[in-house]
């Protein structure tokens, strides 16, 4: 690929982006896909299915080194993990073949809908949640087949996201792990595990249909295998209990703020 001057120094900036992307995405249990993808298309002007496929090819390293770096510290519920990626890597399969079927256009906006239906329905939960708190009600226990039901769900969207718009899906697994009171350091953990195997599946499919650009690749991941490393070793040192809510509200933020702006800029 031939670079102009101008495209080399914005390019410069990848291994930076990829390590701040990393290292967050790492901490909250996100592949990072869900900012590499609005990066690509609003900043670079990357044509969305090549978005797509790049920001899945990105995003296996951070999955794959925070995944090692949760497991060293304890922080994977697999048995909850095996039901969300068993179901994710169907949903990643035909995520896959409806991406290479649909316009850019069509593309962007689906991805910026998708976004605030996700960030409104965290929104709604942590206000549910806070309320109950305040009246002193506590959630009850999910039962072993409520589990069962809702990681399936909520997996093969997932994956379906991650085959479609190359983002890990990480919003639809992070949803329904928090909403089965499990600690946030074990959400971020597990949450890793499974959009590794959704993301390896995915990019799998999209290696056969689709367009990956090696270049951008390379110099994202420069930086995002050194802050998916950092990423979970921060997170063990601290106390994560205030920080659940919080972290959940600024997570929906910036999910309403990519949605408004891949629809606007379309």
């Amino acid at each position: 690929m031939v670079f102009h001057s101008s495209f080399e120094i914005a390019y410069l900036w990848l291994p930076l982006i990829g390590f701040a992307i990393g290292f967050f995405a790492s901490v909250l249990g996100s592949g990072g896909g869900f900012f590499f993808l609005p990066s690509l298309i609003l900043i670079y002007n990357i044509p969305a299915q090549t978005a797509v496929a790049t920001s899945l090819a990105a995003t296996l390293p951070i999955c794959i080194v925070g995944s090692i770096g949760h497991y060293r510290n304890s922080h994977i519920h697999f048995r909850l993990g095996l039901i969300f990626a068993l179901s994710g890597i169907l949903g990643a399969v035909a995520g896959a073949g409806l991406s290479n079927r649909i316009s850019s256009e069509h593309l962007k906006i689906g991805f910026g809908i998708y976004s605030l239906l996700i960030a409104i329905q965290i929104f709604i939960n942590d206000w549910k949640r806070k309320k109950a708190l305040q009246k002193g009600i506590e959630e009850p226990e999910m039962s072993s087949r409520r589990k069962f039901r809702k990681g399936s769900a909520y997996g093969f969207m997932a994956g379906a996201v991650t085959g479609t718009f190359g983002t890990s899906g990480a919003a639809p697994v992070l949803a329904g792990l928090l909403s089965m009171k499990i600690p946030l350091k074990v959400v971020a953990g597990t949450s890793l595990l499974v959009i590794t195997v959704t993301t390896f599946t995915a990019l799998g499919a999209h290696f056969l249909i689709g367009r990956i650009d090696l270049t951008l690749v390379w110099f994202l991941t420069s930086g995002t295998v050194i802050g998916a490393f950092t990423g979970p070793r921060y997170l063990a040192r601290i106390k994560t209990e205030k920080a659940e809510s919080p972290a959940r509200r600024w997570y929906a933020l910036a999910l309403l703020i990519f949605g408004v702006l891949l629809i606007a800029t379309n």
